[in-house]
């Protein structure tokens, strides 16, 4: 029988209804005992590392989750980190870049209704989490959530309020759930031992494109940041109107050694910035990357893990279309 580490963090799964609003209270052990069938599959045991709504969690949380599966790596089969939905999309794509190329499973879970609701999805998707946890064959960073195994790198939350909370973006869901029985149809990626990495730097800011934009919001972001990342329009571009304002930030921002990530804000199909004119303007410049089909989660949380790692232009551009669990399918050359 394998033996499964519940991390837990918090979130709508482990919360209590208050005056003021639902906040995350009980302990993994708590969640636990509303799921007892899971003692059947696996030996569990849990730690709390903290307990947030997660829109209040941080790269630092990051760090303490990856720090917390590294120390018990090697005392069990699989790890399940129970979760807040509106951040995990951001924690799986980091926890994807700081536990590189895990052969054991590292599933997130959470739900959208309290584990201690009458109706709620808490209990089936802690469940599935284990299955997963379980399972032969399933390696890697993964959200278990509806029944749906995402990879860690291409999931994003869509809906607000529904069960069906998460979809995998450009790229297929490697697995479903179905009845405690799991259906594997890709098999993520895995090394021999994993490469934990947990320097990050965190000075990396995230603006979107509006029609009139004024250019002084991305010189200020940029003065304070090492790395921007533009969600532009469409295929992508830097629109201009009647002056090249915003351009010559972008170009005043290069020179200064910032790194800037052009990205769309179309969630589906991603960017491509040699279609247009507006795009094609920034293509050739050192310092500027394109995410193409990457999301906007595992662009934001892998230039943090690369920066964390190097400040060296070409190696930057290296690591970034450097495909990691799948983050990536545009390959720098074709």
């Amino acid at each position: 029988m394998k033996k499964i580490l519940l991390l837990g963090t918090g979130g709508t799964i482990a919360s209590e209804p208050h005056n003021t609003g639902l906040s995350p209270e009980l302990s993994p052990e708590q969640l636990l005992s509303f799921v007892p069938g899971i003692s059947s599959r696996c030996r569990v045991e849990s730690r709390s590392l903290f307990s947030v709504d997660s829109t209040n969690m941080t790269p630092i949380h990051w760090v303490r989750i990856a720090e917390a599966v590294r120390d018990a790596y090697d005392d069990f089969d699989g790890f399940v980190i129970s979760h807040g939905t509106d951040t995990m999309a951001y924690t799986a794509a980091a926890l994807s870049y700081m536990i590189k190329g895990s052969v054991k499973p590292v599933i997130l879970t959470g739900a959208q209704k309290p584990i201690g609701y009458d109706s709620t999805d808490s209990k089936i998707n802690l469940s599935d989490a284990f299955v997963c946890a379980c399972a032969d064959g399933m390696c890697g960073v993964n959200i278990v959530f509806n029944g749906r195994v995402i990879l860690g790198t291409r999931a994003r939350k869509t809906h607000s309020k529904s069960y069906a909370a998460f979809q995998s973006i450009n790229y297929p869901c490697i697995a479903t759930v179905q009845d405690g029985v799991l259906t594997q149809y890709i098999k993520p990626e895995s090394t021999p031992v994993p490469e934990f990495n947990t320097e990050l730097d965190t000075k990396v800011g995230l603006i979107k494109m509006t029609p009139g934009f004024d250019p002084e919001q991305l010189e200020f972001l940029l003065s304070r940041k090492d790395a921007v990342i533009i969600e532009s329009f469409g295929v992508g571009g830097i629109p201009s109107y009647g002056d090249d304002r915003l351009l010559d930030v972008i170009i005043d921002g290069i020179k200064a050694g910032k790194v800037i990530i052009m990205t769309t804000q179309v969630q589906n199909e991603g960017s491509d910035l040699a279609v247009y004119n507006v795009g094609h303007r920034l293509r050739g410049w050192r310092n500027v990357l394109e995410a193409y089909d990457m999301t906007t989660e595992a662009a934001f949380a892998k230039i943090m893990y690369i920066l964390g790692k190097t400040k060296d232009p070409d190696e930057i551009s290296r690591l970034f279309y450097e495909p990691v669990a799948h983050d990536i399918l545009y390959r720098c050359g074709d």
